[in-house]
């Protein structure tokens, strides 16, 4: 019986001779290559984290103890430890558990976590929740080094040092070295500092050198100029925390006896652990990048399965941004980590120079961009749907009150599937459109992409472009570059029995239904609004007065999205709207065409939806 059949959940563990938690990681890593590789998921740094999870998990009591991954991608070891190891193979399948913790599958995962940042901001509310109710049990955030380019960390941390509440970081650097200060005199000072007689020798010291003066500086505050220049941590102490490492994140017994140690200390603490991605799998381990998220592959070669030749809207996306630049010398391109997701590193390659990259810091990149277009450039931030909605105050206040003329390359736009709720980026057009100032275009194709950001680039104003994930249409690419017309839609179709009018590619399957409805006898209209904000209203009204009814489609959420804005057109005609799109709900991971069967998006779903539609008879 394989030691990984035999942990139901972390107590168990405990009942494990230490000699065979060895074994049990290799299980582990063996588990989650063969899972990852049949559907796909975050392999890389799920890799790296088996150890520093074990150890976590040997040391603390989740639930009672509550362990929050910053980082979710890194969480599917801990997932195997927590009483999922026997669904582990669902792992992003429909009606199967999900890829990031969520609390909605078990009770170890006490905070959803999708987004990069958040988890010392919910430690430590948690934290100071247990004091407030005076309990006792310990909190831990698990941050990536990547969450330390996330302000919204660093608001966290500040807070916590302030508070010096009882809180554990551990601070997981997934670099691709071992800090040179792994080693002896490392392990001998952690240990050392985790002695509680030291740290109250500490206490005590600051306590005499307070008040003192040396060389026109408190003596406190010279100490810490100097030991800045020898040990690693300063900016963590400075913030109120007690600072251990680096250690090894693949030395399980260290990692074991240090957190034994740590769990002693009541004040907030920060361990840094070294770890490698991709460790244990040489495909990954040599391209970690490559394997972050990555699709099915061979378990054996680490090759994909099936190799597509297939475009994508982000490879569409990638040559016309390259190819507007070579023209147009003020185009720069803006990334928040994501420079291989967002399609651009063929720009950076081409224009080292116009290329920025800030990190995880979505809110300051578009204040960033904001910059740039004042100085005079024309920046394009390219991001993705869901990691936009974190700064939607700098989009009103620093892009599209002053109307500069920032362009929004929105990705991932709609249903992305397997990474679920946290993922799908279906609220872009309900938030966008309510914003003043701001120009919202959809492309339908790749053609239509590529004219968007020609005539994006030459409004003076701030413009957002959502695209999806996955491969194109198909269309024949017109080698010249055109603009829009202006906020003007395209007429696909002339009918007599109603119109369905919707934006993005979905309009490609309302016209299948369209023709499927044709062959039973009912023409209708299709138009492809291309524009969300500005509507095209005298289309609109002139082609709904002519038929009777409208039926609206998108792959948005229907509150505040392109279908309330029709209505909104219409609302005073008394023309009947039904609309097409997501409900009031979080849509759960699973296979993009599989939700989108769900949810009334496919050909014959739409199909259905208007032959019930335009047989009613309320024809105006």
């Amino acid at each position: 019986m394989a030691l990984l059949d035999k942990i139901n959940q972390p107590s168990d563990l405990k009942f494990l001779r230490p000699e065979l938690l060895p074994e049990l990681a290799r299980e582990m890593r063996g588990e989650i290559i063969r899972t990852v590789a049949s559907s796909g998921g975050h392999l890389a740094s799920s890799l790296g984290t088996v150890e520093l999870a074990l150890a976590l998990h040997y040391v603390f009591d989740s639930p009672k103890d509550k362990i929050l991954w910053d980082v979710g991608h890194q969480a599917y070891a801990h997932k195997l430890l927590t009483g999922r190891a026997a669904r582990f193979k669902t792992l992003r399948c429909l009606g199967g558990i999900s890829g990031f913790p969520s609390p909605f599958e078990s009770e170890h995962d006490p905070m959803v976590a999708g987004h990069s940042g958040t988890a010392v901001s919910s430690a430590l509310g948690i934290a100071l929740g247990r004091d407030s109710l005076h309990q006792k049990h310990k909190v831990v955030a698990v941050i990536g080094d990547g969450s330390l380019s996330s302000g919204m960390t660093y608001e966290g941390l500040n807070n916590v040092g302030q508070t010096g509440t009882d809180l554990l970081v551990v601070l997981n650097d997934n670099a691709m070295f071992i800090s040179p200060r792994v080693g002896g005199l490392s392990t001998f000072l952690t240990l050392l500092l985790t002695r509680p007689g030291i740290r109250k020798l500490e206490l005590r010291l600051r306590r005499f050198l307070n008040g003192k003066r040396l060389f026109g500086l408190g003596a406190v505050n010279l100490a810490r100029r100097l030991k800045v220049i020898f040990f690693p941590g300063m900016l963590f102490e400075e913030l109120g925390f007690g600072y251990l490492g680096p250690v090894d994140g693949h030395n399980l017994f260290e990692l074991i006896e240090l957190f034994k140690k740590v769990r002693d200390i009541n004040t907030p603490v920060v361990v840094h652990v070294i770890t490698k991605k991709g460790k244990g799998y040489l495909p990954a381990e040599t391209n970690p990048t490559k394997f972050h998220s990555a699709s099915q592959f061979n378990p054996i070669t680490g090759e994909p399965d099936v190799k597509s030749t297939a475009r994508s809207y982000t490879s569409v996306f990638s040559e016309t941004i390259v190819t507007l630049a070579r023209q147009n010398h003020r185009i720069v391109a803006v990334t928040a980590a994501m420079c291989e997701g967002t399609g651009l590193e063929e720009f950076r390659k081409e224009f080292p120079d116009r290329f920025y990259d800030v990190g995880i810091a979505e809110q300051h990149a578009v204040t960033f961009c904001a910059g740039l277009a004042c100085a005079g450039l024309r920046p394009v931030f390219a991001v993705y749907s869901t990691f936009l909605q974190r700064a939607y105050d700098q989009l009103i206040h620093d892009v599209c009150l002053p109307k500069l003329p920032v362009i929004l390359a929105i990705d991932r736009a709609g249903i992305v599937g397997e990474d679920g709720p946290t993922h799908q980026g279906l609220f872009d057009l309900s938030f966008l459109r309510t914003i003043p100032n701001m120009v919202v275009m959809v492309p339908a194709d790749e053609q239509d992409l590529r004219k968007m950001f020609v005539t994006a680039v030459e409004l003076n104003c701030p413009v957002a472009i959502r695209y999806p994930r996955g491969e194109v249409i198909g269309m024949k690419i017109e080698k010249t570059l055109k603009q829009l017309e202006f906020g003007k839609s395209h007429k696909l179709r002339q009918g007599d029995d109603g119109v369905i009018i919707g934006v993005g590619p979905v309009i490609h399957r309302a016209m299948l239904a369209a023709e499927q409805l044709a062959a039973n006898g009912k023409e209708i209209s299709v138009i492809d609004a291309r524009f969300v904000k500005p509507l095209d209203t005298e289309t609109i009204l002139e082609e709904s007065k002519r038929t009777g009814k409208v039926l609206t489609v998108e792959e948005n959420v229907l509150d505040g999205g392109f279908g309330s804005a029709v209505k909104e057109v219409l609302s005073e005609t008394g023309i009947p709207v039904r609309s097409i799109g997501i409900p009031d709900v979080f849509v759960e991971h699973g296979p993009a065409e599989e939700l989108r069967e769900k949810y009334g998006l496919t050909v014959s779903s739409i199909a259905k939806a208007a032959d019930s539609f335009f047989s009613e008879n309320e024809k105006v």
